[in-house]
């Protein structure tokens, strides 16, 4: 099994190397349950959307040609002939000098090409009066002006949001061919760490890693397996990573124990491939390939699990599931302290943010004790390379952790 210790980039190279996503399949789900899934195959429009033309607004359908002369002396004059009715498909077709009423959104008569609005004219029971000149084309919807009868919608690769599920309502489908989700198995291996539901004892501590780990996995369009916490006890352990591996396409394990690397190693080839990497926190993480199924190892230390999934498992997890890659969110801050790179290591350090007296955003390292409280006060984290250092009002860029940067 490898034992050096490998740099920032290093490490991520070895498991870009070893990273070999696989088709997972696709499945048939229903629309009100595609929100975030990702397409199996390109949209087609089966017809014209919409499939005749039809009116923007409420008013009379006309040939344009008729009201050419029209002005406020000698309006053009109309005979109403009809009055199309919401759903209703004209059965008319349109002469020379008639109008029929029209509401938006209905479909106009044969030979009508354009449509006035009502508070453009003036009607005297069935007579009629346009003052002013149409254009052809004025207030009309064409078939086929949203869509052709045979163009790509949207295609494979999509992700779903509200505007797509939308559209895909109004092409008339009612289910929808996606990607399987991918499965991501999260275990915890600590024997200081027990389930939230125990009752909490002394020098125990509920497991927060499970939690925000399968939140983080969610939130990447995957879908996370909770097995608990397991105690170091390697019977025990081996049973659950082996299942945890088994019964999914990616393991993540939150554990200080070398016997459970050892363990994983052991469990398929080419086993570890990660081993210790130059960055504080996180030296201890790990990373294996079990028959081609990534395996993670992140410390036990909530901040340095979640930071370990973002820095390493993000990206993978979304292209693991046929998804666009996309990092954190950054915005750009001045330090409000110095920052320094441990000795020899990349380093990421938690930061709060906050306005100054100058309305500047200041980033300056979270300054609780415990590591749960430090998980509730970050906002974000900056990178520092190796050896090297943040000073006062330097520029710093902040990868953030929460939705929204700075507290009131």
């Amino acid at each position: 099994m490898l034992k050096k210790l490998q740099t920032f980039e290093e490490a991520k190279q070895t498991i870009e190397n070893s990273f070999k996503p696989s088709f997972l399949g696709k499945e048939e789900v229903i629309l009100l349950e595609a929100y975030n899934r990702v397409l199996a195959q390109n949209i087609v429009s089966s017809s014209n959307i919409p499939s005749s033309n039809n009116s923007r607004i409420a008013g009379y359908a006309v040939k344009a040609k008729d009201t050419t002369n029209a002005n406020e002396e000698q309006p053009a004059t109309f005979k109403v002939i009809y009055r199309i009715n919401t759903g209703e498909t004209p059965k008319a077709s349109l002469q020379d000098n008639e109008a029929m009423e029209i509401t938006a959104g209905e479909a106009l008569p044969d030979f009508a090409d354009t449509v006035i609005s009502i508070m453009d004219t003036q009607r005297e029971n069935e007579i009629l009066h346009v003052y002013n000149p149409a254009i052809i084309g004025e207030n009309i919807h064409e078939a086929g002006s949203d869509f052709k009868a045979g163009s790509v919608i949207f295609k494979k690769g999509q992700v779903l949001g509200p505007s797509e599920v939308g559209v895909l309502a109004a092409l008339g489908l009612n289910q929808v061919s996606v990607l399987k989700t991918p499965i991501v198995a999260v275990l915890s291996i600590a024997p200081e760490i027990i389930n939230i539901d125990k009752q909490l004892l002394v020098e125990k501590s509920r497991d927060p890693n499970g939690y925000s780990i399968s939140t983080a996995v969610t939130e990447c369009g995957a879908k996370p397996v909770y097995f608990g916490v397991s105690p170091e006890d390697k019977t025990i352990m081996t049973r659950l990573i082996k299942t945890a591996i088994s019964s999914s396409d990616m393991a993540i394990i939150c554990t200080d124990s070398t016997s459970a690397v050892d363990i994983i190693d052991s469990l398929g080839k080419p086993g570890i491939e990660v081993n210790g990497i130059a960055i504080k926190p996180g030296k201890r993480s790990a990373a294996a390939f079990i028959d081609s199924k990534p395996v993670f190892v992140f410390p036990t230390d909530p901040p340095a699990a979640l930071l370990m999934y973002q820095l390493f498992v993000r990206t993978l997890v979304q292209r693991l599931g046929g998804r666009p890659t996309s990092s954190l969110k950054t915005i750009t801050a001045v330090a409000g302290s110095k920052f320094f790179s441990a000795k020899g290591s990349r380093t990421f350090t938690l930061v709060q943010l906050s306005f100054d007296e100058q309305c500047r955003l200041i980033a300056d390292p979270t300054t609780t004790q415990g590591t749960i409280s430090a998980l509730a006060a970050a906002d974000g984290y900056v990178e520092i390379g190796e050896n090297e250092k943040i000073e006062i009002n330097q520029e710093v860029t902040v990868h953030l952790l929460r939705g929204s940067a700075g507290k009131t």
